[in-house]
């Protein structure tokens, strides 16, 4: 019984010096502060707003023109370019009548030519339909993925 004491004294002196190694954390969210990953979420974020704004001419400034998406999924016929993008914004365009767009950001990783940027996003949206206006909502895990083109950030993919 004598060693538990210090045992114990040693594992509450530890416990935060060892969570102190993690480093701090960007503000709500369990990404790590830094300069380059502060500027990803920033630009995220700049994204996200526009989303709520429903403003497309904001959306299509930030996606790269080498966009495309294949949606995870093995067939084509859901692959999105910026085309395709470009119709389907327009399309639900005077249909969406209010959009609330939350994201919590996990992760951002880097490759050679790439940012990707992970979260859990929370969308809640009110759409006119023939029988009356209705609120939808999700709640997904997604990755966005981000190049740097002539300095600045675009979506390449993962919208």
């Amino acid at each position: 019984m004598r060693n538990a004491v210090p045992l114990f004294l040693a594992a509450a002196v530890l416990a935060p010096l060892a969570a102190g190694c993690a480093g701090e954390l960007i503000p709500n969210t369990d990404v790590p502060d830094s300069g380059p990953n502060r500027e990803a979420i920033r630009f995220v974020e700049e994204y996200r707003h526009a989303v709520e704004r429903r403003n497309v001419g904001e959306i299509l400034a930030l996606v790269s023109p080498r966009f495309f998406d294949d949606n995870g999924t093995p067939t084509t016929e859901d692959d999105r370019d910026l085309e395709r993008l470009r119709d389907e914004l327009a399309a639900i365009g005077d249909r969406l009548l209010d959009v609330r767009y939350e994201m919590r950001y996990r992760n951002v990783s880097y490759r050679t030519d790439r940012i990707l940027v992970d979260y859990t996003y929370t969308s809640s949206f009110k759409v006119a339909t023939p029988e009356g206006d209705r609120w939808e909502t999700r709640l997904n895990d997604n990755r966005i993925e981000l190049v740097r083109e002539d300095g600045e950030l675009r979506i390449i993919s993962g919208i």
